[in-house]
C-alpha cells in the first residue's frame, strides 16, 4: 500500500480520546487500532514488537550497515484524535487537482471549505486534497504521521541499496488529551533520538513549545436571601468576575501570535456560593511563565484582601519548552533540515503554540523534536491534507535515516 491507501483505511477507526475515563488508553478504539497496526508491522516483516497494556506499540526496522556504529533513530506518531469532534464514521474524500475554489463538503448543511476564510488552500492549488464530509474531524492528526512512518519503513525494507541505522518506531495513545508520553518507556524504546510526525504543513520543523500550566481559582461565597442581602452576601461570581477583569485584557489566545505568551479562561462553573475558574496559563519564556503564574497568586492576595479568605489558588505545571533539551543535540535538527533540502523542501522551523508528546520526552531523556504530518486545520470538519505533503513527510522520514546511516 502506498501512503493515501494506509492513511484513508487508518481513518476509519475511531480512536477519539477521553479525558474523564481515567484510562490508558483512555478509549476502547485506540486499543483496536493498536492491534490492527501490529499485525501489520508483522506482515511487513519488523522485528522486536511489542504492544503493552497501555495501547504503546513498538517495533524496529533493523539497520543494514556493517562495520560501523550508527545511531538509532526513532519514529513517533500517535493512535488518538481529539475529542473536540466526532472521529467516528469519518467519510474522508479526495479532492482531484484542486482548482482554487470553494469545497462543498456537505451540501444538505452547506458546509464550505473556502479559501476566502481558509486562505492557506491556495497554497495547494493543483494538487490532490482529501477532506471530510463535513460532519467529522478527518484524523490526519495523526493517522497521516502514522502512514507516513509506517509507508517509509515500508519502502526501505524493500530499497536495500539504502544504507541505514537500526530505527524504532513508536505509536502510543492519548496525545491529544496530554497523555501520551506518561507511559512512554523510553529505556525500551532505546533510541538516541526520535522524531514525532506530528507538525502541520509540509516544512514545519518544531523544536520550541510552550510552557504550560493549568490553574484553578476557587472562589467561596455566602448566600442569604437577596431581600435581606445588605451586608451579608457574598456572591462568588461577581468576585470571580472581578478576577477575570484583573488579568491583562490582551494576553489571550485571541490576541496572541508566534512567541506571545497568554492566560486562557477554559471553564467556568459559578453560583452564589462557590465559583471556580480554569485557566491555562501558556509561554515560550520560561522566565516569563513563572512570571505569569506570580501574577496568579498576586491577584489571589489581591482579592483575599478585600474578600479574607475568599480566593484558593491551584497551580500545576504540565509540560516545558523543549528548546532545553534539543539545544544541546542541534545536529537532530541539521539532519531533519538536509533531509527536507535534498526533498526540495524548503524547512521551516515555527515555534510550537501548543504542546507536543515530543516535549515530554525530551524530559524523560529522549530528545524529540517536530516534524510536518502535512494536515491543516486540525480537529473539526475543515481539517485537510494534501497528498504530496503526506507523501513527502514519508520520503523525509527515509532520508533521515539514510542520512543517519552515513554519519
Amino acid at each position: 500500500m502506498n501512503v493515501t491507501e494506509r492513511f484513508l483505511q487508518y481513518v476509519k477507526f475511531d480512536t477519539q480520546s477521553d479525558e474523564l475515563t481515567n484510562m490508558t488508553p483512555s478509549t476502547p478504539g485506540q486499543m483496536i487500532f493498536a492491534r490492527h497496526l501490529e499485525k501489520e508491522l508483522r506482515d511487513l516483516g519488523l522485528t522486536e514488537i511489542t504492544l503493552d497494556d497501555n495501547g504503546y506499540l513498538m517495533a524496529t526496522l533493523p539497520g543494514n550497515i556493517s562495520g560501523k556504529e550508527v545511531p538509532t533513530v526513532g519514529f513517533i506518531a500517535h493512535l488518538d484524535t481529539s475529542p473536540d469532534m466526532s472521529g467516528k464514521h469519518v467519510n474522508p474524500r479526495i479532492v482531484e487537482k484542486y482548482d482554487g475554489g470553494d469545497i462543498v463538503l456537505n451540501a444538505d448543511d452547506n458546509i464550505v471549505l473556502s479559501p476566502s476564510e481558509f486562505p492557506e488552500l491556495l497554497h495547494y492549488v493543483g494538487q490532490d486534497l482529501i477532506v471530510t464530509d463535513g460532519k467529522t474531524l478527518l484524523g490526519a492528526d495523526d493517522k497521516a504521521g502514522i502512514a507516513e512512518i509506517i509507508t517509509a519503513v515500508d519502502y526501505l525494507k524493500n530499497h536495500p541499496e539504502i544504507k541505514h541505522g537500526k530505527i524504532r518506531i513508536a505509536f502510543n495513545p492519548d496525545e491529544e488529551i496530554g497523555q501520551g508520553a506518561h507511559k512512554f518507556d523510553v529505556k525500551h524504546f532505546g533510541a538516541d533520538w526520535a522524531y514525532t510526525m506530528d507538525g502541520g504543513e509540509i516544512g514545519e520543523l518544531e523544536y520550541e513549545n510552550f510552557n504550560a500550566a493549568v490553574a484553578k481559582v476557587i472562589f467561596k461565597g455566602r448566600n442569604v436571601h437577596p431581600g435581606y442581602a445588605k451586608h451579608k452576601m457574598i456572591n462568588s461570581m461577581r468576585i470571580a468576575n472581578q478576577f477575570i477583569i484583573m488579568l491583562p485584557r490582551w494576553e489571550t489566545p485571541e490576541h496572541t501570535e508566534e512567541y506571545e505568551g497568554f492566560y486562557h479562561l477554559v471553564g467556568m462553573d459559578g453560583s452564589v456560593e462557590q465559583t471556580v475558574l480554569t485557566y491555562i496559563i501558556r509561554d515560550h519564556d520560561r522566565d516569563r511563565f513563572e512570571r505569569r503564574k506570580k501574577e496568579l497568586e498576586h491577584l489571589a492576595r489581591k482579592i483575599n484582601h478585600e474578600f479574607p479568605d475568599c480566593c484558593t489558588l491551584e497551580i500545576k505545571d504540565q509540560y516545558y519548552n523543549m528548546r532545553e533539551k534539543i539545544e544541546p543535540v542541534m545536529h537532530i535538527i541539521d539532519i531533519a533540515e538536509e533531509a527536507m533540502r535534498l526533498e526540495d523542501i524548503t524547512p521551516r522551523v515555527v515555534p510550537i503554540r501548543g504542546g507536543t508528546d515530543g516535549a515530554q520526552l525530551s524530559f524523560k531523556g529522549l530528545p524529540c523534536p517536530n516534524i510536518f504530518a502535512g494536515g491543516l486545520n486540525f480537529h473539526g470538519r475543515y481539517e485537510f491534507v494534501p497528498i504530496p505533503s503526506m507523501e513527502k513527510a514519508e520520503m523525509v522520514i527515509v532520508r533521515i535515516a539514510e542520512l543517519v546511516g552515513k554519519s
